[in-house]
């Protein structure tokens, strides 16, 4: 089969980027042929990209519909798999293609204008549909402009309902759980033209386990922007009785306030900023860790980390924000904490800490969990079912 991607970027960066990227390359290894139409590169294992989709439509220029058009017409796929992708130029152009048309859900932009569902002031979590609220009294028109210059863009309510109407028209909307597909519920999407595939991380080294040492390590891992919640863990940290250390790894804008938080709350000689590391290096880590700390406040569509770390036979700590609920079992495999609480969130770290027996049982807890419902090979063929499901209800239309 010839599988069209369409992604905003070309090379690794963050989690969007990484499920294209191991969804192709297993899709290639099985004999489909890969190609891209992407926007602009990322400067990060380029060359493995390159090796991955063997075809590359950049979209460059003015005139990005007919960039899209032309790699239709070149590429000719039977089946087309959007990932993010704002431009509604290129968008449309994929709708009046009336080709296969499939798109991955990774967040909440198709259907926010915010894009995070979440108010960044209040960090209440939104649970509207896409309306005139958004504009007042959420003021959600007005959001950060990323791309430099003027701190704050436009966000037009008018483009944001025409392209939810442009996704509605895909014959699959892919989303992570339960929670996201009710999300799209929420905004009038078809639930027959919903299914739920959740991204699996590979398999981890069956012969890692912790040591769960007195060290006492609770390990955070991912962006460290405001939505992420580490500022609201540190708080947490500090109402923490048992000794621990706590190893931060990750970088973002928040960073440096929180690492101005963590010494106003007494925790420099407890709690390491380490920055970015590659993902092979976390497994140092993962050996001697107790317990990892999940503190995200936005509503996340899963938090993949948490599928990781389980895979590791590690318990998670997380608040219950968006899709995390659909695999951290509060008391199985782990703690789901009530959003925001963290006096609670510090008394279930605490007690993993003080109870070794209870947190290998439930790392043990989530390595069985994780490995019965997240099986990679399982989850490559049920991408390659629905793409051919897809495939033939269009050519019998």
């Amino acid at each position: 089969m010839k599988l069209l991607y369409v992604h905003e970027r070309f090379g690794a960066l963050a989690g969007a980027e990484a499920n294209a990227f191991i969804t192709a390359q297993e899709l290639g290894q099985r004999g489909h042929h890969m190609g891209i139409l992407h926007g602009p590169t990322t400067g990060k294992n380029e060359e493995g990209w390159k090796g991955v989709f063997t075809s590359r439509f950049p979209l460059e220029g003015v005139d990005t519909a007919a960039a899209a058009r032309a790699a239709l017409t070149s590429f000719d796929p039977d089946a087309i798999y959007v990932h993010k992708m704002a431009d509604l130029r290129v968008i449309q152009a994929l709708v009046g293609s009336g080709r296969p048309l499939l798109r991955m859900v990774h967040d909440h932009d198709i259907y926010c204008m915010r894009s995070y569902k979440y108010n960044y002031f209040t960090r209440e979590i939104c649970t509207r549909a896409a309306s005139w609220r958004c504009v007042f009294p959420c003021g959600a028109c007005l959001v950060k402009n990323n791309g430099g210059g003027f701190p704050l863009k436009w966000v037009s309510y008018r483009e944001k309902k025409r392209e939810i109407q442009l996704n509605q028209k895909f014959d699959r909307m892919v989303v992570v759980t339960e929670y996201m597909r009710d999300e799209l519920l929420n905004n009038g999407f078809d639930p027959s033209r919903i299914e739920i595939h959740a991204p699996v991380p590979r398999m981890g080294d069956p012969n890692l386990r912790s040591s769960f040492s007195d060290r006492n390590l609770i390990l955070y891992a991912g962006q460290i922007i405001r939505g992420k919640g580490v500022d609201v863990l540190l708080e947490a940290l500090a109402k923490v009785k048992s000794k621990f250390e706590c190893i931060i790894l990750g970088d973002g804008n928040h960073k440096s306030y929180c690492e101005e938080l963590s010494k106003k709350l007494g925790l420099a000689d407890r709690v390491h900023f380490k920055g970015f590391i590659p993902q092979e290096e976390l497994k140092s880590y993962y050996q001697e860790c107790s317990v990892v700390a999940l503190s995200s406040v936005w509503p996340e569509p899963i938090a993949t980390i948490g599928l990781e770390v389980m895979r590791y036979a590690l318990p998670v700590v997380g608040f219950d924000a968006g899709g995390i609920k659909d695999w951290l079992k509060d008391g199985q495999n782990g703690y789901l904490i009530p959003w925001m609480d963290r006096e609670v969130f510090a008394q279930r770290l605490d007690e993993l800490l003080q109870d070794k027996t209870k947190a290998r049982q439930m790392g043990e807890n989530g390595l069985k969990f994780v490995s019965e419902r997240y099986d990679f090979p399982t989850y490559i063929e049920d991408l390659e079912k629905m793409f051919e499901r897809v495939r033939r209800s269009r050519g019998s239309a």
